[in-house]
């Protein structure tokens, strides 16, 4: 069980990367938050250029290299 008070996981910018591509993919904000443990507004932050700048650029880099 999850300490209270305790903060989140950090997202790192491996896991900004992953946000986009999974954001791509179709997954809802709430289930990429879910699955990184932290909360909806840390990945609407890495979505909207808040945090991880560059981190969609290098996302669709490697979508292009995996297709």
């Amino acid at each position: 069980m999850k300490e209270m008070g305790k903060p989140s996981r950090v997202l790192t910018y491996e896991d900004a990367i992953e946000v986009w591509l999974m954001r791509w993919d179709g997954w809802l904000q709430s289930r990429i938050a879910a699955h990184f443990d932290v909360n909806q507004g840390r990945i609407s932050e890495v979505l909207n250029g808040m945090r991880h700048f560059g981190s969609a650029a290098d996302a669709a880099e490697r979508r292009d290299k995996a297709a």
